[in-house]
């Protein structure tokens, strides 16, 4: 198999919230396709689409029904067919969302389970008896409340680490993996070119199912320590490989929470045995609250030290032994250039998405781009609870203002307005038209008010746009090897700075100094930057040398 993943650029469309076709205030298969030119032009190379399968939607699509049917919202199988025969005469790939830690409940696996202790789909789940009328164990769902729910209808309880319509899969049964490897395999023959992975790093549970450690404020245990990186995932991926991943040639990235870094050797090994890359997220805590109860839900500004210090410690541990994933957002994460940027004025937004995408985009890796990054999308603020459409948003609101008592509502607002999902989920922003242009009818999660302002449209009429800006890295990431396997380096005493980011990235041939400013100050800097240096990047359209003005960046090449 070959390693093109490595050159590649991968965006991903949250299907929702991108394009309506039909009218109906939901994004569809359809609306993707017609926007596929649009991905063409900017230059990626792979689309992954996030879950688009038969859903009743608890968890917008993550709570799967059928496997092999589309979700009756987003079209049919004929409307995927046409989306992945254009996307292939583009160029572009096509990468599906895979959700096998849990369905739904409405899948008929679980159905049939839950009609009694002797159905052969039983174990497809992972039942259990209570303890003196109370859950087996002291587990709290991720979504909130507790991680079981007790079932009437076979007196058990069944595990739910998410939602309690989004019952776990037992992957200790032979036939529930093989019944995954088979639904894979479907999509691969279809022509489908990779899978990004939700949660895979906790499919493999512990013996006995412990309790876990609770917080001094908590009611229920949170069960990541023990369920992520279990002892048998590094089995269940290899034999994943086995039965799927090597009878074709795919791209695969795991969302892996809580891993670290000898564990994502082994997830991305370059042996190939398991997956091709992974996605950490110990940079997306960097700005979580200074109280451990609220989690992420806090206004700390992540510091350049911390991001940097992680940054570079992906970087120089996975060199040359396993794969990076690069990503700022996702369907799960607030808007970056709100987050690590400074969206306070317009200059400094573009300024700053641009300075935020060299930071990503120079470094080694395959980069993600999720819709509305391209051109500088920010969170959407929503002012009232009332506003937010999003069921951890929500529950987290009603937990820790109304339940726990532990921030008020307008604290707690602006929280949400900062780390929400919902910022993520906000219709793509084409035009400067009646809801963005996106739909004509009131859409499914409301607008982001500043889309007026801030679309595609006027992207792409504006050549110093943040839309080009990203366009011009991707090719450079096509076209220069040492972007690609270039040695990173910090340049020397940077770790120190808390204004300014620099880097190196080397080959044989190729030497890039990347300069990025983290604020809204005009600093002096000084870099040995030889005189043949060309200048190949930057988000200013002159070069002050030393001096740098705020959020600049740019990249030396010689």
């Amino acid at each position: 198999m070959s390693n093109w993943w490595k050159k590649a650029v991968i965006y991903q469309v949250y299907p929702a919230s991108f394009q309506d076709s039909d009218n109906d205030g939901i994004g569809d298969l359809k609306g993707i396709t017609s926007r596929l030119d649009y991905i063409k032009k900017l230059g990626v190379d792979i689309v992954w689409l996030s879950p688009i399968y038969k859903s009743p939607q608890v968890d917008n699509g993550y709570d799967i029904s059928d496997y092999q049917a589309i979700n009756p919202t987003f079209g049919d199988m004929a409307a995927f067919d046409e989306l992945l025969h254009k996307a292939h005469t583009l160029g572009l790939k096509v990468m599906m969302d895979l959700v096998v830690n849990h369905t739904s409940d409405e899948h008929k696996w679980f159905q049939e389970s839950r009609k009694g202790k002797d159905n052969p789909y039983r174990d497809y789940y992972i039942w259990r008896d209570g303890r003196n009328g109370e859950d087996p164990n002291n587990w709290g769902s991720f979504f909130m409340g507790p991680a079981w729910k007790y079932d009437e209808e076979s007196d058990q309880y069944y595990l739910h680490l998410f939602a309690p319509q989004q019952p776990d899969l037992n992957w200790e049964n032979p036939n529930v993996r093989h019944s995954v490897y088979d639904m894979m395999n479907w999509w691969a023959d279809k022509g489908v070119d990779g899978f990004r992975m939700d949660v895979i790093n906790y499919i493999s549970k512990p013996d006995g199912l412990p309790d876990g450690e609770k917080g001094p404020h908590e009611k229920y245990a949170n069960p990541e320590p023990l369920v992520a990186n279990g002892h048998r995932i590094h089995e269940f991926l290899q034999e994943m490989h086995q039965n799927v991943m090597a009878k074709h040639d795919l791209v695969t990235v795991g969302e892996t929470p809580g891993v670290n870094i000898s564990e994502a050797q082994k997830y991305a090994n370059f042996d190939g045995k398991e997956l091709n890359m992974v996605f950490q997220f110990e940079h997306m805590g960097l700005d979580g609250s200074d109280n451990p109860t609220l989690g992420r839900w806090g206004d700390r500004k992540a510091s350049l030290k911390g991001l940097r210090a992680n940054l570079t410690k992906w970087q120089k541990a996975l060199a040359g032994k396993a794969w990076n994933s690069l990503y700022w957002d996702n369907h799960d994460q607030p808007r970056v250039v709100s987050r690590f940027g400074d969206d306070s004025t317009e200059q400094n937004r573009v300024l700053s998405a641009k300075m935020l995408a060299t930071m990503l985009h120079m470094q080694q890796g395959t980069p993600y781009v999720f819709e509305g990054e391209e051109i500088g999308m920010t969170n959407a603020y929503f002012p009232s609870i009332d506003d937010y459409v999003d069921i951890d948003a929500i529950n987290a609101y009603h937990q820790f203002v109304e339940e726990m008592h532990l921030v008020d509502s307008k604290d707690m607002i602006k929280y949400l307005g900062l780390h929400s999902r919902d910022n993520a989920r906000t219709p793509m922003q084409w035009n400067d038209q009646k809801n963005a242009g996106f739909s004509q009818h009131q859409p499914w999660e409301h607008m982001n008010p500043n889309y007026r302002s801030v679309n595609v449209e006027q992207a792409l009429a504006g050549p110093n746009s943040v839309f080009y800006y990203y366009q011009k890295l991707i090719d450079l990431r096509h076209t220069l090897p040492v972007i690609t396997d270039g040695v990173y380096n910090l340049v020397a005493d940077n770790e120190n700075d808390d204004k300014v980011y620099a880097f190196t990235r080397k080959n044989a041939d190729t030497t890039l100094l990347v300069v990025l400013n983290y604020t809204a100050e005009k600093l002096e800097r000084h870099y040995q930057i030889p005189v043949d240096a060309k200048l190949l990047i930057s988000n200013y359209t002159d070069d002050m040398g030393d001096s740098l003005r705020p959020y600049e960046a740019k990249v030396y090449q010689y």
